[in-house]
């Protein structure tokens, strides 16, 4: 008769799309230690990774902007890679999404870093 209850008391909460159940005496769910880590992405060499370089203009007051689109590379990597690119052309830049972002109409800038250092850019765009 118990089981009842709880059964009762815990559809009753079930069926309210804004309550979240706090506890339960049936079921015992195994806890992963840490969900927030994720397992690590396989990484790919750089000369295997196809990139497209474009140039993006709608949506941004008329400013141009490169876009470097195709890393499979980790985020902090990215990073370092943005940072880099940033130093050597000479101009600001961000990462949104996992897509490069450099300030500024460098395709060829970029396109001829990204090959010296290994990777097979693409001009993508007009």
């Amino acid at each position: 008769m118990k089981k009842h209850i709880h059964y009762f008391v815990l559809k009753s909460l079930m069926t309210d799309d804004k309550s979240r159940l706090v506890y339960s005496t049936d079921k015992v769910l195994p806890r992963n230690d840490n969900p927030s880590r994720k397992a690590p992405k396989e990484t790919i060499h750089a000369s295997q990774q196809r990139l497209s370089v474009r140039l993006e203009r709608k949506g941004r007051g008329g400013k141009s902007v490169t876009l470097i689109e195709g890393l499979q590379i980790s985020a902090k990597d990215r990073e370092a890679l943005l940072r880099q690119l940033k130093a050597r052309i000479g101009t600001g830049g961000s990462l949104k999404n996992d897509v490069l972002e450099i300030q500024g109409d460098h395709r060829d800038a970029v396109i001829a870093l990204l090959q010296e250092m290994g990777y097979k850019p693409k001009r993508s765009g007009g």
